[in-house]
C-alpha cells in the first residue's frame, strides 16, 4: 500500500530512519509531557505548594494505571511492525481491528478499579492529611480519561509501527494547547484548583484520541477494514496479550517501585515532596529523547526482525547507543550549572528550589545509564523478547525499594575518602543507581542474543 507517511525501514540508512522517526516523536512526547508539567506549573504558581504536592503524589499512580493500557498498545504495535516487515498486509489490518477490542475492554476495567482503590493506595503511600482530599480528587478525575489514553496510544502505536511518527505529533500539539487553555480557564476563572487541572487533562486526552482515530480512518489505508478483518482473531488477541502483558507488567512494576519511593518521599514532608515532584516533572521531560529514540528503535527492530534481517537490527542498536550517549553528554552541564533556574520556573519557594536543584544534579550524572535502559530494551521489545520486560521491571523494583529504604535512612556515606550527605538526598541517589544497574541488565540480555529467536512471524 502506497502512502507518504508509511515507511519501510527494512531498506535504507539505519541512522536516517531512526532519526527521521525519532525527531517528530520527540516533539510529540514533549507536548505530551506538557500535560503534567502545565498542571504542576499552574497549581504551583496559582494555587500553592500543597496543591503541587497533591498532584505530584498521584504521579506514580497515574503512571501505573495509564501504563497498563499503554503497555498493551506497545505490544500491538510490535505485532503490526513485524507483520508489516514480513509484507503480511491482511494480518496487519486484522491486528488493527482486534487491537481496539483488547484496549477498550482493558482500559474500562482499569478505570473502574483505579477509581475504587485510589484512596486506599494514597493511604499506603502515607499521603499527608493536608493534601489527601485534593489527591483523591485529582486521581479519580484522571482515571475517567484512561479510555482516551488507551485509544490514542493504540492509534499512535499502530501508526508508528507503520513508520509514521509525524501524524501522532499533530494531535498531541492540539491536545496540549487545549490542556493549557483549559488549565488557565478552570483554575483562574472558575477557581476549581486541582480538580480543574485534572478535568482539563481528560478533555485534552479525549481530543487527541478522537481526532487521531478519525484521521487514521480517513487517511491511512490500513485502517480501512473489511468485515472479515473486523472479526475477533484468537491468535492475534492472544499475541497482543503475550507481548503487551509483560510490557504492561514491567510498567506496573516500575510504577509500584515509584510508589514505594513516593512513600519514602512523603515521610520528609511537604517541602521535599514538592521538590521531588518538580524534579520528576523535569526528568520526565528529559527522558523524552530517550523514549523517542527507544520507540524509533522498537519500530525499526520490529520491521527488520519481521524481515529476518538481524544484521540491520544490530546496526540500529549501535546507532541508538551513539545517539543516547551524545544526548546524555549534552545534558550533564545543563543540569549541573542551571538546575536552580530550571526549578524556579515551577515554584518560588527558595527551599524547594534548593532541594530540587540538588536532586537534579545527582540524577543527571546517570543519564547515560538511563539511555542504556531505553535502547537495548527497544531492540528486545521490537524483536518480540517481551518476557524480558518483566525481568527488567523486577530489577527496577528491587533497586528502587532496596536503595530507597537504605539510603534515605543513612545520614552520611563515606566514599573514596569523601563524605556524601544522604537523608532525603538518598531519594535522588536511588534513582541514579537504579538507572545504572537496570541499564546493565538490559545490555546483558541484548548481548545474549536470545532476541533473535523471539519473532512472532516467519
Amino acid at each position: 500500500m502506497k502512502n507518504s507517511n508509511i515507511k519501510d525501514m527494512t531498506v535504507g540508512s539505519p541512522s536516517k530512519h531512526i532519526l527521521s522517526f525519532a525527531v517528530p516523536l520527540l516533539i510529540g512526547n514533549v507536548f505530551q509531557q506538557l500535560y503534567n508539567m502545565v498542571d504542576s506549573i499552574v497549581v504551583g504558581n496559582f494555587v500553592g505548594a500543597n496543591a503541587i504536592a497533591a498532584v505530584g503524589t498521584c504521579g506514580s499512580m497515574n503512571f501505573l494505571f495509564f501504563s497498563l493500557s499503554s503497555g498493551l498498545a506497545i505490544g500491538i504495535g510490535i505485532i503490526v511492525a513485524q507483520y508489516f516487515g514480513a509484507k503480511e498486509e491482511r494480518l496487519v489490518k486484522t491486528t488493527i481491528a482486534n487491537s481496539f477490542y483488547v484496549l477498550g475492554v482493558v482500559s474500562i476495567i482499569i478505570s473502574i478499579v483505579g477509581c475504587l482503590i485510589c484512596p486506599f493506595i494514597l493511604k499506603l503511600l502515607r499521603c499527608p492529611d493536608v493534601i489527601f482530599p485534593d489527591s483523591v480528587v485529582y486521581m479519580r478525575t484522571t482515571c475517567y480519561g484512561i479510555i482516551f489514553v488507551a485509544i490514542y496510544n493504540g492509534v499512535a502505536s499502530i501508526l508508528r509501527a507503520l513508520g509514521d511518527s509525524k501524524t501522532p505529533l499533530y494531535f498531541l500539539i492540539l491536545s496540549s494547547i487545549v490542556n493549557l487553555v483549559l488549565d488557565l480557564v478552570f483554575v483562574l476563572s472558575c477557581g476549581w484548583g486541582v480538580f480543574g487541572v485534572a478535568f482539563a487533562t481528560i478533555i485534552s486526552q479525549a481530543v487527541s484520541a478522537i481526532t487521531s482515530l478519525i484521521y487514521a480512518y480517513y487517511k491511512n489505508p490500513y485502517f480501512h477494514l473489511s468485515k472479515r478483518e473486523l472479526q475477533p482473531h484468537r491468535m492475534i488477541i492472544l499475541n497482543s496479550f503475550k507481548l503487551g502483558v509483560p510490557i504492561a507488567l514491567q510498567n506496573a512494576l516500575i510504577a509500584v517501585s515509584m510508589m514505594v519511593l513516593q512513600g519514602v518521599v512523603n515521610t520528609f514532608g511537604e517541602t521535599v515532596m514538592a521538590s521531588y515532584t518538580i524534579s520528576m516533572r523535569i526528568e520526565q521531560l528529559v527522558q523524552q529523547p530517550y523514549g523517542s529514540l527507544g520507540a524509533a528503535v522498537t519500530t525499526y527492530s520490529g520491521q527488520n526482525c519481521g524481515a529476518k534481517d538481524f544484521d540491520r537490527v544490530k546496526k540500529g542498536m549501535h546507532r541508538g547507543t551513539l545517539f543516547a550517549f551524545i544526548f546524555s553528554l549534552a545534558m550533564l552541564p545543563l543540569f549541573q550549572f542551571f538546575s536552580p533556574m530550571i526549578v524556579s520556573w515551577f515554584v518560588k519557594d527558595s527551599e524547594v528550589i534548593r532541594i530540587g536543584a540538588a536532586g537534579l544534579r545527582i540524577t543527571s550524572i546517570a543519564y547515560f545509564g538511563l539511555g542504556m535502559i531505553y535502547v537495548p530494551r527497544a531492540v528486545l521489545n521490537g524483536c518480540g523478547d517481551a518476557n524480558f520486560a518483566l525481568i527488567n521491571g523486577i530489577s527496577e523494583v528491587v533497586c528502587r525499594i532496596l536503595f530507597s529504604q537504605i539510603l534515605s535512612r543513612i545520614a552520611v556515606i563515606s566514599l573514596f575518602g569523601h563524605e556524601i550527605a544522604m537523608g532525603y538526598r538518598g531519594i535522588w541517589y536511588t534513582t541514579a543507581l537504579t538507572w545504572i544497574l537496570t541499564g546493565v541488565v538490559c545490555l546483558i540480555r541484548y548481548k545474549s542474543g536470545v532476541w533473535k529467536k523471539k519473532a512472532l512471524v516467519g
